[in-house]
């Protein structure tokens, strides 16, 4: 993902390794996304839009991540 692709989202990566000119997941948690936004929802939606831009095989992510703090709860 290129970052005129989300501007205003940040990914960070651990438990990764180059194969050549590509990054990889060498297993584990490897990926940490945040993004910044007027406000809680904004800034989530916008990460959670850059998740659904990164392609890793077999991958899972969280979707609760600050669910009840921008509901109001």
């Amino acid at each position: 993902m290129a970052a005129q692709d989300a501007p205003h989202a940040y990914v960070l990566h651990a438990g990764t390794r180059r194969e050549g000119d590509t990054v990889v997941s060498a297993g584990g948690r490897v990926l940490s996304v945040t993004a910044t936004g007027a406000d809680l929802t904004e800034a989530r939606d916008r990460a959670y839009r850059a998740v659904a831009r990164i392609g890793l095989d077999g991958s899972q992510h969280r979707t609760d991540i600050a669910a009840k703090a921008a509901a109001g709860a």
